[in-house]
């Protein structure tokens, strides 16, 4: 057995806090929330972090502290890592339907000591098959540079459901009933709801309210389902007895409830009644896909897997492939330097995203975007000294094209060394606002990041799965299973994946100080959604060089210094827009987990 590095157990135990303390903080927001009184004092750590939870047989962390130990429960009863997090994600479904449920996608990661191998799941729905792009134009109208985020049109078959079970199929121990039998009970008795997860409701009913006056969708289920007395509050009972049913269904008769029985025919026929082009057959076909996680080397063993397109996994991968070519650590870790290196390493890595990122079935991306040689190639466009104002896609060996962030992350590990890492969303707020009549959950919007360029790689086609903003994450380090995290958001989820690693490797930060310390989140530069080339490209001018948003604890200097070299930044108060992580992550010799959980969110972190 190889011996623990000094590194691993600054991970596990210790800190080396090097990112600025509350006095150099650029704005103070504490002081309404304490009423002028600050923070207490730790004995060990970052002052602005907490510790990790350790424990010896199996860990579970999730964005609601009820998901967690559903979760727990699971395997005290004997169930696998992936029956437990099946369980907390329909537990999630129910506790924070305005991030994930069974109407949207799923993506998972799972390490299983038995085969000593990481299995990747692309779990994500696709268009109608009988809806071609010149048809969707009809619908949209002559003037349409996107498609909305609301009603039928943005919905794509939701892939959970079948991703489950493809997963339960694998590796599940306990039948299906029992993993979802403590979702089912509370939704029928109720859960108190959390704070943060509140305050998202009261959100997505103002954007329901706004969009339905622009867009004129069916908002009548959507609103009796979740806003029947107005927007929730912190600590108010939250019940949905028709997801109660809907779930009884699925445990008791299986995958095929919801793609061929009685579910699915309920589906089928309300988004028929809301002009969408989905049949019985759409949902009757689909499946989920078992996919290869690809793995790029950082630095001192460590490497980063993801999941390969339509996922935006691979910008993770191209950022790590960047900034391996240099040295961070020789900065403290709030330094302009730093920040830099990372906002455009992210700039370059998402114009390729933007140009390659699509269904694999329909374009493949270029062989080359993770070659170390193209890491150094895009490396060597970055200024030291300064922000560039524009970046273009590379050319990683890209064949010739034919022709002219609401999420939820968890993370479970189990005795036997089994970790998963799976995210699910229904993409952009609570989804679509469409609920089927009786059904008790949401559909998705995913399909609005669909290109209406007939040229792009991620354009709108039949039966074909857009462009995806969720990935789950695992680190190796030295060749062995280290850890399994994410971070939920958007754009955020890359960036935020590598300013894990990045604090981790290069500054020694344990598990949670990496999630706790302050983060940044560059918005800008061209999306998946855009023209290639034409008028429409022309349509809505690309913001080049984007904004680079900071939290409060990145030092006032660092932020007049990144100014100086030309970046546009602006401090962001709220935590909203930098995601929400949750990671696990397994000493190499004893086998004790060690978990982490976000402050930014409601969730917890806990093990037995």
């Amino acid at each position: 057995m190889r011996s623990i590095t000094t590194l691993a157990v600054a991970i596990f135990l210790l800190s080396s806090p090097a990112l600025a303390q509350p006095s150099d903080n650029v704005a103070d927001t504490t002081a309404e929330a304490t009423q002028g009184i600050g923070p207490g004092a730790r004995p060990v750590g970052a002052q602005w972090s907490r510790s990790p939870v350790v424990a010896p047989n199996g860990m579970a962390a999730t964005a609601h502290p009820l998901a967690t130990q559903v979760a727990l429960n699971i395997l005290r009863d004997g169930g696998s890592a992936v029956d437990a997090a099946i369980a907390a994600n329909a537990a999630l479904g129910l506790m924070e339907p305005t991030g994930n449920g069974i109407g949207g996608d799923l993506f998972a990661i799972v390490y299983d000591p038995e085969t000593d191998q990481l299995y990747g799941i692309n779990g994500s729905g696709r268009s109608p098959a009988g809806q071609t792009l010149d048809q969707l134009h009809e619908r949209l109208g002559p003037d349409a540079t996107s498609i909305p985020p609301v009603g039928p049109l943005p919905v794509t078959v939701p892939g959970t459901v079948d991703a489950w079970f493809a997963l339960h199929e694998r590796f599940g121990r306990l039948p299906m009933a029992q993993n979802l039998a403590p979702t089912i009970r509370y939704a029928r008795e109720g859960h108190p709801l959390a704070p943060v997860i509140a305050m998202y409701f009261g959100r997505n009913l103002t954007r329901f309210e706004e969009n339905q006056q622009r867009y004129g969708f069916d908002f009548d289920n959507g609103r009796a389902t979740y806003f029947a007395g107005g927007a929730p509050e912190p600590g108010d009972t939250f019940r949905n007895p028709d997801l109660a049913d809907t779930l009884e269904r699925i445990g008791a008769n299986g995958r095929d409830e919801f793609y061929e029985g009685e579910t699915a025919r309920t589906m089928v026929d309300y988004l028929r009644r809301q002009g969408s082009a989905f049949t019985l057959d759409d949902f009757a076909t689909h499946e989920s896909e078992w996919v290869d996680v690809a793995c790029v080397a950082y630095r001192r063993g460590y490497e980063l897997c993801e999941l390969p397109p339509n996922s935006q996994g691979f910008a993770a991968l191209q950022m790590v492939n960047i900034l391996r070519n240099v040295d961070l650590s020789q900065w403290e870790r709030g330094s302009p330097e730093v920040l830099h290196y990372i906002t455009e390493a992210k700039r370059l890595a998402f114009e390729d995203v933007a140009r390659f990122y699509a269904d694999p079935a329909f374009s493949a991306a270029p062989e080359g975007l993770l070659t170390p040689e193209y890491g150094r190639a895009r490396f060597s466009e970055i200024d030291p000294a300064r922000a560039t104002p524009a970046f273009s896609p590379g050319t990683p060996d890209a064949p010739e094209l034919e022709g002219p962030g609401d999420t939820t992350y968890l993370t479970v590990a189990d005795s036997s060394g089994m970790m998963v890492s799976l995210i699910q969303s229904n993409y952009r707020g609570m989804g679509s606002g469409l609920v089927a009549d009786g059904l008790g959950f949401m559909f998705q919007d995913r399909g609005e990041l669909f290109s209406l360029d007939p040229d792009h790689p991620n354009a709108y086609e039949p039966g074909k799965r857009p462009f995806h903003t969720i990935i789950p994450a695992f680190v190796m380090h030295d060749g062995e299973p280290f850890m399994s995290f994410g971070l939920m958001g958007g754009g955020m989820q890359p960036q935020g994946h590598v300013q894990i690693l990045v604090n981790l490797v290069d500054y020694g930060m344990n598990l949670q100080e990496a999630g706790d310390a302050a983060r940044l989140m560059h918005d800008g530069g061209r999306q998946p959604t855009d023209a290639l080339t034409g008028s429409a490209a022309d349509t809505v001018p690309i913001d080049d060089l984007g904004t680079l948003y900071v939290e409060p604890g990145v030092p006032a200097e660092t932020i007049e210094a990144l100014r100086a070299m030309g970046h546009n930044v602006e401090v962001e108060e709220t935590g909203m827009p930098f995601g929400g992580y949750q990671a696990i992550a397994r000493h190499p010799e004893t086998g004790v987990y060690i978990g982490a959980t976000e402050m930014r969110k409601d969730g917890q972190a806990a093990g037995w």
